[in-house]
């Protein structure tokens, strides 16, 4: 995930969807029929399983943030908040009854005809794939080159506020939640001295209080706001690894395991919706595999971590003091409110004038300096400075890699906005990606400029005839 989820969330944005999934589906029912062989001729080895349990990683991180921006085009904006519930309530169902079921499978004829139901299980999503008659958008432009569209993808998470508020709530949550995942296999070894049934059995309970939650979250969602819905159920959370760490009876578990899955959908619902909802269609892929990097990263550092404390102390201390990590993010986190649906129009606007290249020059050169001079009455000065702070982010998210502001020093009512974008391309692509929403934020700015003094733009290209990579 770490090495590959932006590159993958780069691929997903700048090529069709529908044939990256199928490729990378290919890829991993490849490697599923691969080890299915070796194990039924008893050819399996401890590195080739590494080996092969690496490719099926790689396969999985280059699918996900793909998959994940794909449910956007598959339902209305309406029905997003349930389609991004029902699949994660998928995914945790899947997840209980897995290694249950692979268990079996095991136990029946040895670990092959685990391999091999996995293998049909991803001819089964190639099919569905190639069913699915998506229809492509017309690409106007070439596409963006990949270390060019990561920087954009990572640009675009630094300068959008409404992403990084659920970037935010996303690292406070997982990485005191999860100690509760981590340290469960250790709660019922030692302390209920339970067997691997009774784990099962418990992670089953997860799954049922999972299925309760998404039944139930629609309902909520049309009352509560969503990050007043991640607030508490985080809270939930945390008593749920309260009665981890002190509950030390397997009948007592069972309803704080199903409390633990109706609180865990309602936050990684509430998450994934804000992911999906808060960003337009050109970057939403990377801005999903931003979200999935920081899911996992606090996920693992708090595995590593609460299993640590668990070790030196006691899984009991460890739990406790995830609670008190989890509550303490809660308070950190009030001040970043998750976006709301319906709240902004993230379609093109397109209502920038086309800029005009000479025949004679290349439109991979760059990069572009683009100027826009305003004259604003000396009374409007603050408000405009303050109105400006918008259209910085929304510049710097578009593409933009420097912005500044600048006034005239002999003229004081003369202010000067520029950016620079990495080339020629780049910056006609920067046109098509501003929303009707972002065209409100420069209205908000634009509004303080003198009456019948038209706003001068213009574009330099740099003299030198390279470029950024675009």
């Amino acid at each position: 995930m770490f090495f590959l989820a932006l590159p993958a969330g780069a691929l997903a944005d700048i090529v069709d969807k529908r044939r990256y999934l199928v490729g990378v589906q290919v890829w991993m029912a490849s490697v599923a029929l691969l080890l299915t062989a070796l194990s039924l001729l008893d050819l399996m080895s401890v590195s080739m399983l590494l080996i092969l349990t690496l490719a099926m990683g790689i396969g999985t991180a280059l699918m996900m943030p793909a998959w994940s921006a794909v449910t956007p085009e598959l339902v209305d904006k309406s029905e997003l908040p349930a389609a991004v519930a029902l699949s994660s309530l998928g995914m945790n169902v899947a997840r209980a009854i897995g290694p249950a079921l692979a268990g079996v499978l095991v136990s029946l004829s040895g670990p092959w005809l685990t391999f091999a139901l996995n293998a049909v299980s991803f001819l089964a999503v190639i099919a569905a794939l190639l069913a699915w008659r998506r229809t492509p958008s017309a690409a106007v432009l070439p596409a963006e080159r990949l270390f060019g569209a990561v920087r954009v993808g990572l640009r675009y998470a630094c300068s959008a506020p409404s992403l990084q508020a659920v970037l935010a709530r996303t690292a406070a949550f997982f990485l005191g939640a999860s100690a509760g995942m981590a340290l469960l296999p250790l709660i019922v070894r030692q302390a209920l001295q339970g067997s691997a049934a009774d784990y099962g059995v418990l992670l089953g309970c997860i799954g049922i209080g999972a299925i309760a939650g998404a039944i139930g979250l629609p309902q909520l969602r049309a009352r509560v706001r969503g990050d007043l819905i991640v607030a508490g159920a985080s809270a939930v959370y945390a008593l749920v690894l309260l009665g981890l760490a002190w509950i030390h009876s397997f009948a007592g578990l069972i309803p704080v395991m199903l409390v633990s899955g109706a609180a865990w959908i309602a936050v990684l619902s509430s998450l994934q919706v804000a992911a999906q909802t808060s960003v337009p269609a050109w970057v939403k892929a990377r801005a999903l595999a931003v979200y999935i990097l920081i899911f996992f990263g606090t996920s693992a550092l708090g595995a590593a971590v609460w299993g640590a404390v668990a070790s030196h102390f006691s899984p009991s201390l460890a739990l406790s003091a995830a609670a008190g990590v989890l509550l303490a993010g809660i308070v950190l986190t009030l001040r970043f409110r998750l976006p709301v649906t319906q709240s902004e129009d993230l379609a093109p606007s397109l209502h920038w004038p086309q800029p005009v290249l000479d025949s004679s020059l290349d439109r991979e050169r760059g990069p572009v300096l683009v100027t826009l001079d305003y004259v604003i009455p000396a009374e409007h000065a603050q408000a405009f400075r303050q109105a400006m702070v918008p259209v910085r982010h929304m510049r710097q998210r578009n593409g933009a890699f420097s912005w500044g502001l600048m006034q005239d020093s002999e003229n004081p009512e003369r202010w000067q906005e520029f950016f620079f974008d990495e080339s020629w391309l780049a910056h006609l692509r920067h046109h098509g990606r501003v929303t009707h929403g972002e065209k409100q934020i420069e209205a908000a700015a634009r509004r303080y400029q003198k009456p019948d003094v038209p706003i001068a733009i213009r574009h330099l290209l740099s003299a030198a005839t390279g470029s950024r990579d675009a």
